[in-house]
């Protein structure tokens, strides 16, 4: 078809997708430097004197170090002043050192010991002691489990533990150009992978088969597979996040491709909705309406707008359509948008009750899906960051519904 969607093979969809060439660097050790010294700076005005960050984005984000959590303690502490210490399984320790790009000490703890003994010795080794006087303060990452949280309140005798949740979303929420660099090429990456995707659809084709060949189509761009894919036609597009049966593609059913790979360590996150076949008046007018509402919600996206005032601007365009009103069906029953960057949801977000005023920096996904119970749903999703100027994509949004990815 002229509009990209079917009449190609799988081999051939494959061959056409050509990785990338634009070089995009790693994040630097001096970056992870500089974020713990701005996490440091923060640490007095909140009357923390250090800062734990368990295994997962939070210690990616600070140290370099991917690490997934388990139910071994493993992370970092960041003192107020001096260097940061790990944390971690004795077995483990030459692997975290081979890891490492920030220097530190590490404290490490045996299998029959307690971990988080090891986690106050730590404390100690970098001069953080309750008195008589004063009962320090310890803030815990959000990536710290409950174990993690009652497994260390059972020893914290004079330690007081609160949450670090405010001081490291206050700066993961703004993204430097070095992170906005990569976050394009991964956009750019799964953009390709869903102009092909269009391209194999075929009457019978199962959503299994679909979501079989976006992996490929990462990896083939230069991704490590998908992230993750959510694939949908007919009647099942009306469900945010899918249904549990697969589905067989019908002519003039409507398609839901919603993907992301991860590059570097920061997401992607892409959703296209088209129809397969002719499409009708009722699909037409939805489609449009979406399109519309996403449009409206990147123009109030303006630079000390508060995030709820963008999530209310898609409303109030959907409400024109006769869709709504606030979180009714059919409408858009979810947040207009969500920030992203080394985790897919991220703080803030483009929701009512989210008053975060928008800053430079800033990266969210545009996607108020309008969902109609035994019908179907369109969601579109793109991407945005905030500059001095105001927003800007990272991937222009889908053209038409008879031609989405513009293609001539």
């Amino acid at each position: 078809m002229t509009n990209g969607i079917g009449g190609s093979s799988q081999d051939e969809a494959l061959e056409r997708i050509l990785p990338s060439t634009i070089e995009v660097d790693e994040i630097s050790t001096a970056e992870y430097i500089d974020r713990i010294s701005r996490l440091q700076k923060s640490m007095p005005g909140a009357g923390v004197d250090a800062v734990y960050v368990n295994a997962g984005t939070n210690l990616l984000y600070f140290s370099g170090i991917e690490w997934h959590a388990s139910e071994r303690l493993l992370g970092a502490i960041i003192p107020a002043n001096g260097r940061m210490i790990y944390i971690a399984p004795w077995f483990e320790q030459r692997t975290l050192c081979d890891r490492m790009k920030v220097e530190g000490d590490v404290i490490c703890w045996h299998e029959d010991e307690s971990a988080y003994e090891a986690f106050y010795k730590a404390l100690l080794a970098l001069g953080i002691a309750p008195t008589h006087e004063t009962q320090p303060k310890i803030a815990l990452c959000g990536t710290a489990t409950t174990s993690v949280y009652f497994g260390l309140k059972e020893l914290a005798e004079k330690y007081d533990l609160v949450s670090a949740e405010a001081l490291i979303v206050n700066l993961r929420k703004n993204k430097s150009p070095g992170e906005i660099a990569i976050m394009q090429a991964a956009k750019d990456m799964t953009l390709r992978v869903q102009v092909a995707a269009a391209s194999i659809l075929r009457e019978g084709i199962s959503t299994l088969e679909v979501c079989d060949f976006i992996d490929r189509a990462h990896r083939k761009s230069g991704a490590s597979g998908s992230y993750f894919c959510i694939v949908l036609f007919g009647e099942a597009t009306s469900y945010p996040h899918g249904v549990k049966e697969p589905q067989i593609l019908k002519r003039n059913d409507v398609v839901l491709i919603d993907t992301g790979c991860r590059y570097k360590s920061y997401i992607s996150d892409i959703t296209r909705t088209y129809v397969f076949g002719e499409a009708n008046d009722r699909q037409r007018f939805v489609w449009n309406a979406e399109k519309a509402a996403q449009a409206a919600a990147f123009e109030a996206a303006q630079l000390g707008v508060p995030c709820g005032a963008v999530d209310r601007a898609a409303r109030r365009c959907l409400e024109t359509y006769g869709f709504g009103p606030a979180y009714q069906l059919p409408g858009l029953p979810h947040r207009t948008g969500h920030g992203i960057g080394l985790d897919i949801h991220e703080a803030p977000y483009l929701v009512g009750n989210d008053e975060t005023p928008l800053e430079i920096g800033m990266c969210f996904s545009n996607e108020p899906m309008i969902c109609i119970p035994g019908e179907f749903g369109v969601r579109h999703e793109d991407h945005f960051y905030m500059t001095e100027q105001g927003p800007r994509w990272f991937t222009q949004p889908a053209h038409s519904i008879d031609d989405p990815f513009l293609l001539v």
